[in-house]
């Protein structure tokens, strides 16, 4: 393999692993606070849908991006009433989520099949970009993508040191004592699950917006199931999060590369290559569960005070 084309793949591999970071670090916030959302591949697809259809309409990609990302709060809105309000089965209610969002996003998607949006361009940035080997690869990218680099540290940085961030995180972790701290447990999961949401969503308008400017039905591919197995693969933590969705996203510019050379492998099994990596990455984890940082009440409902 020459270097230009060894570059051009692992540049592709970061465009291809930014949609799934996106999706990955907003599960990771809301299951930080204690809720379990496995919605994530319908609120990417609805999320899609809602960035390609406002930028369709208006011409504008960032408002088209912040059009997404508010489609995925919405998606978790819903999420939250049914588990938080109503205190719901977090597993069935997620899996219906996945199914409402499938469905919502095929239906008014389908008239749009194959039309092409505005969305947001590569660009190199300056100096950085002329770097040798690292510059073609992260820094001659989109906006979406130079962002997506700074938000695994500042969510970090959140969880870790902000009021908010470390009231999240007590929520998940021992929803009684931190109600007895007087905190508001429920108003804690709720900021996680909604700003968790927004950046699922945020993936999903990635890939409408820059990965492919067009929209098609099942835009995602998968996409949203991967990000929940790479949150435990993540063992809850942004930065690993960085690396795995890099990790996967290699495998599928991997695979499309070997589709465009022709390869004789058969193309079911090329499709495969993600979802064996989601499996072994899922099998890790479990070898490794006694040392993963998985809240303490991941998936437990809270009742309301009285």
């Amino acid at each position: 393999m020459s270097p230009e084309i060894l570059l051009s793949l692992l540049a592709a591999t970061i465009q291809a692993g930014t949609p799934i970071l996106f999706a990955t670090l907003g599960e990771i916030l809301t299951e930080k606070g204690g809720t379990l959302n496995m919605g994530v591949e319908g609120m990417m697809l609805v999320g899609a849908l809602a960035g390609f259809l406002v930028a369709l309409h208006t011409g504008s990609p960032v408002l088209a991006f912040v059009a997404g990302g508010l489609a995925g709060m919405g998606m978790a809105a819903v999420h939250g009433i049914v588990c938080i309000a109503f205190l719901g089965n977090q597993v069935v209610s997620g899996l219906a989520l996945t199914i409402f969002g499938t469905g919502l996003a095929g239906y008014f998607g389908t008239r749009y099949i194959g039309q092409t949006a505005p969305g947001f361009d590569k660009f190199s940035l300056p100096i950085l970009g002329e770097l040798p080997v690292l510059g073609p690869i992260l820094f001659q990218q989109d906006a979406l993508v130079y962002t997506s680099y700074l938000i695994p540290p500042l969510m970090w940085a959140f969880l870790r040191y902000t009021r908010w961030g470390l009231g999240i995180r007590a929520a998940g972790e021992s929803p009684a004592a931190t109600r007895a701290a007087g905190l508001n447990v429920l108003g804690f999961r709720w900021a996680a699950l909604l700003g968790g949401g927004i950046l699922v969503g945020c993936g999903g308008s990635y890939l409408s917006l820059a990965y492919t400017h067009l929209w098609t039905n099942g835009l995602t591919s998968g996409r949203g199931w991967i990000a929940v197995a790479l949150v435990i693969f993540a063992f809850w933590k942004p930065g690993r999060a960085m690396l795995g969705a890099y990790l996967f996203g290699g495998v599928m510019a991997f695979q499309l590369r070997l589709q465009a050379m022709g390869t004789a492998l058969p193309s079911s099994i090329l499709l495969m290559l993600p979802y064996v990596l989601t499996i072994a990455a899922l099998a890790f984890s479990s070898w490794r569960g006694h040392r993963t940082e998985a809240p303490a009440a991941l998936g437990v409902n809270v009742e309301p005070p009285e």
